[in-house]
């Protein structure tokens, strides 16, 4: 196990075991556009984490994990205080995982085994005792767990550039957009459900309950995230927030 700081250099494939474990608590922090030969998992105990791909936008609130496949090139933006847990595993164990990228509930199992898989010494073999019991557990957690709506695809036709700049900042409604890049609502239309798989409306929602959800994971107040989003009133915002996960806001960070 490695307890990283913010300044330590790490590489996962310079080590040989089948399985590398780190933790970590860091603040803004910012791990570049990288990739590596095993899959990750990384874990989100406390804060939240915005991993950008290619074509997408991942979301990793408190108790949810990405599953991130080898040589998949990502970057990790963490915001204010970060705690959070990842394993590497090589690429034989990852051909038992997705070969995509997904965000995983965390059951109470999976939240049990992680630790001492993340604590164990890069020496560790996993093949034999009691760790090897543990990886099993692992990945038949991992297979089973339920997906989160927390991937958003990104649109890449340049004529957006405008919109997908400013990541942070609410994408306008569909009009001001039109007048923005210069394109009719139909052709907006268009290249969202061409690119994105949905329509404007619906991409610019799951946005919303994203940085919802990014917000009060780093301690916003409901108030100041209706605020942000453009929501009337903190009422609205919390139905807004029911319609689209089934619980308040409450419920989803107890």
């Amino acid at each position: 196990m490695a307890w990283l700081e913010a300044q330590t250099p790490f590489d996962p494939d310079a080590h040989e075991a089948d399985v590398i474990g780190i933790a970590a608590n860091l603040g803004d922090h910012d791990s570049g556009l990288h990739q590596h030969e095993r899959g990750q998992l990384l874990f989100t105990r406390q804060g939240c984490t915005r991993i950008t791909l290619a074509g997408q936008l991942c979301l990793l609130p408190p108790s949810r994990a990405a599953w991130i496949a080898p040589r998949v090139r990502h970057r990790a933006v963490m915001q204010h205080s970060v705690d959070y847990r990842s394993i590497y595993l090589t690429p034989q164990l990852s051909t038992q995982l997705p070969h995509h990228v997904c965000v995983i509930e965390v059951s109470p199992l999976l939240h049990a085994v992680l630790e001492p898989i993340a604590m164990a010494p890069f020496n560790t073999d996993w093949r034999h005792g009691k760790f090897m019991h543990l990886l099993g557990l692992c990945l038949s957690e991992i297979r089973e767990a339920i997906h989160q709506p927390m991937l958003l695809p990104l649109p890449q036709d340049r004529r957006l550039a405008p919109l997908l700049n400013a990541p942070d900042q609410l994408p306008p409604p569909l009009q001001v957009l039109v007048t923005m890049v210069g394109a009719s609502s139909k052709t907006i239309g268009r290249i969202f459900q061409r690119e994105t798989g949905m329509g404007y409306q619906q991409w610019r929602q799951q946005w919303r309950l994203m940085r919802a959800i990014e917000l009060l994971a780093t301690g916003r107040n409901i108030s100041y995230s209706a605020f942000e989003l453009g929501f009337a009133s903190d009422s609205v915002f919390i139905a807004f927030f029911k319609a689209m996960t089934g619980k308040t806001p409450g419920a989803y960070f107890k």
